[in-house]
């Protein structure tokens, strides 16, 4: 089968590869569809390995060269013995967090993404979704309903981050919420604080096409230009009574950023940071004192939530969908793909791959 394998930095080659062997016990077998090209799959491609494993993972047993994805759905084709919560023929989207069955403290209680044992589909495991087929675990696989399509399946993951962000910063009904950095994560973030009830909207980023497609995707939303305004100014000048909002989703993983947050937020403000940060950074940490405010970490999603991110998506709650601005297909995925997200003029946002196509 054809598929997408990272060997090295900027060395990513479309290769023929065996298909996977049957499920044994507790796995499943699914033909993807689509799946989305993440910002550590850039990361991976621009400077890795990273989260990929040079030797042999401790629990997976993977290593290099890796097929990438950790976005993506499919349609069930085969199922091992035991298997009862999906079934041949079933479209599913891809919970991509692994863990080890019993006996480690944060995977026995859903919490997947903090355990230091952690493989990911698509970075430390057998299959991925940049291929025909994936052979995964059953607790791997949630099915979607009829009316969720298959772009949305591969759109549940990148969502999934921004509920467990919003979820982390207690936006509720009435919130006003400033997110930094227009970016696909940056952008379903927004959308995701609309769906819980944030009413007043803010984004800043220094890309001003990015601005303009956050302005299209989310109505309403107020939108900085970080080189040219003062956010905290301007959000500030936006809230009741000069005060700023109640939370700051910091999307970029970039210290001016989240001074911006820090400087942005009302007293017993909260910032969610969820970009990953590069290096060590610097806070503040007088004015994180005397607004009384905290500052939280959000690392991927406890894997309870994906029924949940699910049911938000299919209902139209969360217009996920809006995010996608490329499809593409496997042979183009470099070149039409992870250059073209890699630009820094930012046309694109989430570029999808066809596995069909």
């Amino acid at each position: 089968m054809k598929a997408l394998r990272f060997h090295a930095a900027k060395d990513l080659r479309l290769e023929e590869i065996p298909v996977p062997p049957q499920p044994g016990p507790g796995q499943v077998l699914i033909r993807n569809r689509f799946v989305g090209i993440c910002g550590t799959d850039l990361h991976e491609y621009a400077s890795g390995p990273i989260f990929i494993p040079k030797e042999p993972h401790p629990y997976s047993g993977a290593q290099l060269p890796q097929v990438l994805g950790h976005e993506f759905g499919g349609t069930v084709e085969a199922v091992g013995e035991g298997v009862t919560k999906v079934a041949v023929g079933d479209r599913v989207s891809v919970q991509p967090l692994i863990m080890p069955r019993g006996g480690e403290y944060f995977a026995d209680r859903g919490w997947h993404n903090l355990s230091g044992s952690l493989a990911l589909v698509g970075l430390s495991w057998v299959s991925g979704g940049m291929a025909e087929m994936a052979l995964l675990n059953d607790y791997n696989v949630e099915k979607i309903p009829a009316e969720m399509s298959d772009e949305e399946a591969a759109l549940v993951e990148p969502t999934a981050v921004c509920v467990y962000a919003c979820d982390r910063g207690r936006i509720t009904a009435g919130s006003s919420v400033l997110v930094t950095g227009a970016g696909p994560i940056g952008i379903l973030a927004l959308l995701t604080a609309r769906a819980f009830g944030a009413t007043r909207l803010f984004v800043s980023d220094v890309n001003e096409t990015r601005l303009k497609l956050a302005e299209e995707i989310v109505p309403g939303v107020v939108v900085i230009n970080a080189a040219r305004e003062d956010v905290g100014e301007r959000v500030r000048a936006g809230t009741q009574d000069g005060i700023g909002c109640d939370v700051a989703l910091e999307c970029v993983g970039n210290e001016r950023a989240l001074q911006s947050c820090l400087d942005a937020i009302r007293k017993q403000g909260v910032i969610v940071q969820t970009g990953l940060h590069p290096g060590k950074g610097s806070v503040d940490f007088f004015q994180l004192t005397f607004k009384d405010a905290e500052i939280r970490g959000s690392w991927c999603y406890p894997t309870h939530s994906w029924p949940r991110t699910i049911e938000l998506i299919a209902s139209g709650a969360i217009p996920a969908k809006r995010v996608v601005t490329r499809r593409i297909a496997l042979e183009q995925a470099v070149s039409e793909g992870f250059e073209a997200l890699l630009d820094p003029a930012g046309t694109q946002l989430k570029i999808l791959i066809d596995l069909a196509g």
